[in-house]
């Protein structure tokens, strides 16, 4: 699976002008679920990024994870994660099939709940507007793949 985990002030997601998903302090995260991704992968990232020391500690050093600061997560699926940019146009033929993106997406979502953190969610597939302040910035680009 592949994710771009940014560090927010505040993020939400927006579906035909309903606010479908919304947090103060956390993570937002964009997720792709690849082509022969199980379960293990979405586990392996959610453990990840529930850990991910990216917010500052007292002395300034990125030194916290969500969960030490009590922060929540937005989780958006992304299928352009996948793409391929031999060409001008890119291809998603990686990116795993909608059905399978679905379920790894939902079950990645329940994993990072199941770690303890309040997470919100955007809906799979939809056109969304994606709002978000970036504190830092900071964003950290992973793949279970490396």
């Amino acid at each position: 699976m592949r994710a771009v985990v940014q560090r927010v002030s505040r993020a939400s997601v927006t579906v035909e002008g309903t606010v479908t998903g919304a947090i103060g302090e956390g993570l937002m995260i964009l997720v792709c679920a690849m082509q022969g991704d199980a379960e293990a992968q979405a586990d392996q990232l959610a453990a990840k990024i529930a850990k991910l020391r990216i917010f500052k500690d007292e002395a300034g050093k990125m030194n916290r994870s969500v969960k030490d600061i009590g922060g929540a997560c937005l989780v958006v699926s992304q299928f352009t994660l996948a793409a391929d940019l031999r060409g001008n146009r890119p291809g998603f033929s990686t990116a795993a099939s909608p059905e399978e993106g679905r379920r790894l997406y939902d079950y990645f979502t329940d994993r990072l709940a199941a770690e303890g953190l309040v997470t919100a969610k955007g809906i799979f597939g939809a056109d969304m507007d994606v709002e978000l302040l970036n504190q830092g910035p900071v964003t950290i680009w992973m793949d279970t793949a490396t």
